[in-house]
């Protein structure tokens, strides 16, 4: 995720266009390190949210207006005795960086026009607020930074507000062609690192995509370059930065199957393939709240999910060091025809011993009569070692008959675990992730609560509409998989899942046709291949097959099925078909 120099570059003419010339009517801290202001200006009412959270620091415009806590802390406190109503000047960008100052026009206690700042500094975990007078000394910030903390810079009331460190870089905008390989030359990196950490503003998501449109290996040493390359990427850079300055964005959120994976202002050429689906936005702050409302509640689930991951992850573990455990003892157990090869060879040739003897050297008729010595209790007879030693054989007989049984069971145990364990990465609504509680309990991985009756509820798989309208359904668990195959589909309807993996069970619709499309088997193998535990593999290869040829495995976990003759074929994983409404 790339909240890089070109975002904030885009964020400050949208704010500009919107927030400047307009007053500040309202402003509140919803949550730890985040503050809304609520902005008016030409007739409208905007929302400007901006969170210093190491973990999620943002800047955009939002129509969410977020309850706030009842007791204002103190630096709100602040913000508001000073720029509550105050009049936004200007909203600059601090040269390419991700930094973001708001000039702020108020009456003193005098009721004479007075000048604030207030700093934005979206820097990971590093990221803060700064509120300074107009000469940049600092009157408080959200998170007060003091000399224990940095040796570098503190950000304390009354010190002197100044750039950090880290952010010093070249200004790409003021450099000529002879600085710029110049600092390339200066010290050897990949040349993609080399960009993104001599020059201020660009992530390394931007300087991969200057390189891909400068036909540049990203890897190659950036003291390698002949001069003709060196001129092409100086010019392929600027081209990029005159459109930064001409305002010429495309803020655009790229997916990966239904997954928001990245976000840029520009339109980025390295994710111009099948894999990914581009979703532009006339505006970046739409952009930015689609994508982190996407990520919220993808962090969301994964929280309330945790607990199950969490026992999942703990019985397949067990299951696992069983498995090991039942493997080795299957292979000590399988020694045993040795023993029955030991009391046939004592019945045969015991009668030369003439007892008291811990040892007895003879000919294996079962080894080209190689001699063999057998070891014996001095204590028994010939026939008493002879009946130890087939004693012996029997009890590993029957070891290894129950072991190899064993084996079986927790092998399905742990593709049972593997198969929720997916399903987690599959269901994000509530419902789903019941079902998945539910079959946890009733598989015994989690105490029922004899008090507490069971409700039971009800989640619907995805339904996904086909390029050529046919309907494909996507099971979210094992319990609806269950569903899905022996319930919902018919005996000509086609049934899709990865070979081999753990994966949901996909239902394509024939709705009673035979000669089908075939780009619907194709959308329909790449939702089973995304659905699965290789979704994040090139290709996956999906079996396919018509449900009437599916069978269910007697007293087997739900979802688990056999089949024979059926077609296989590759898919790319991908789930950017339209859904049902």
């Amino acid at each position: 995720m790339a909240f890089d120099g070109i975002v904030i570059s885009n964020l400050s003419y949208e704010l500009n266009t919107k927030l400047v010339g307009g007053r500040i009517s309202k402003i509140s801290m919803p949550e730890e390190n985040e503050l809304i202001f609520t902005v008016k200006n030409n007739a409208k009412t905007y929302r400007l949210l901006v969170s210093a959270s190491a973990s999620l620091p943002l800047v955009y415009l939002t129509d969410v207006n977020k309850p706030a806590p009842k007791v204002a802390p103190a630096f709100l406190m602040l913000l508001r005795k000073y720029i509550g109503t105050a009049k936004i000047i200007d909203i600059s960008q601090m040269d390419l960086e991700r930094i973001l100052c708001f000039e702020l026009e108020h009456l003193n206690e005098l009721g004479d026009i007075s000048h604030k700042k207030m700093y934005v500094e979206i820097m990971g975990k590093h990221s803060n607020i700064i509120f300074t007078d107009e000469n940049n000394k600092i009157i408080d910030s959200i998170k007060r930074i003091s000399a224990n903390m940095s040796s570098l810079r503190e950000v304390l009331p009354g010190r002197q507000y100044f750039l950090p460190d880290e952010l010093k870089k070249n200004d790409l905008l003021s450099v000529d062609m002879d600085e710029f390989v110049g600092i390339l030359k200066s010290k050897e990196y990949a040349l993609s690192k080399s960009i993104y950490m001599n020059f201020a503003g660009i992530s390394p998501l931007i300087a991969e995509e200057i390189l891909i449109r400068a036909s540049l290996s990203s890897q190659a040493p950036s003291t390698s370059l002949n001069e003709l390359e060196y001129t092409h990427l100086f010019h392929t850079i600027k081209n990029l930065l005159e459109d930064i300055s001409l305002h010429n964005f495309s803020p655009n959120i790229i997916y990966r199957g239904e997954e928001a994976f990245e976000f840029s202002s520009i339109n980025l050429f390295s994710y111009e393939n099948e894999e990914y689906k581009k979703v532009f936005f006339d505006s970046v702050s739409e952009m930015l709240y689609n994508f982190y409302s996407f990520r919220e509640a993808f962090v969301l689930n994964r929280q309330k999910s945790s607990d199950l991951r969490r026992i999942v992850n703990t019985a397949l573990e067990r299951a696992s060091k069983k498995f090991d455990l039942q493997e080795k003892q299957l292979q000590d157990a399988d020694k045993k025809d040795i023993y029955r090869v030991y009391g046939d060879l004592l019945n045969t040739y015991g009668y030369s011993l003439k007892g008291g003897e811990s040892s007895f050297t003879t000919e294996n008729f079962y080894d080209d009569n190689k001699e063999i010595t057998i070891p014996l209790d001095k204590h028994k007879s010939a026939k008493e070692n002879a009946k130890k030693y087939y004693d012996k054989y029997a009890k590993l007989s029957r070891t290894t008959k129950a072991l190899s049984e064993e084996i079986v069971n927790t092998k399905k145990d742990m593709e049972h675990l593997l198969s929720i364990q997916t399903a987690l990465e599959v269901s994000s609504d509530d419902e789903s992730l019941s079902q998945i509680r539910q079959e946890l309990i009733d598989f015994g991985y989690i105490k029922k609560h004899s008090s507490s009756k069971q409700k039971k509820t009800s989640s619907h798989p995805y339904h996904y509409i086909s390029s050529d309208r046919y309907d494909i359904y996507v099971g979210k668990n094992n319990y609806q998989n269950e569903e899905l195959t022996f319930k919902l589909a018919t005996g000509n309807d086609w049934w899709f899942h990865a070979k081999g993996i753990p994966g949901s069970h996909v239902i394509l619709k024939s709705n009673n046709e035979e000669d089908l499309p075939d780009r619907v088997y194709e959308e329909a193998a790449a939702l089973a291949a995304f659905y699965s535990k290789a979704k994040d593999s090139e290709k996956v290869e999906v079996d396919y097959i018509q449900r009437k040829n599916i069978k269910k495995v007697a007293g087997a976990a739900p979802g688990f099925v056999i089949y024979h003759s059926n077609w296989s074929m590759i898919a790319t994983p991908r789930a950017d078909l339209q859904q049902a409404k």
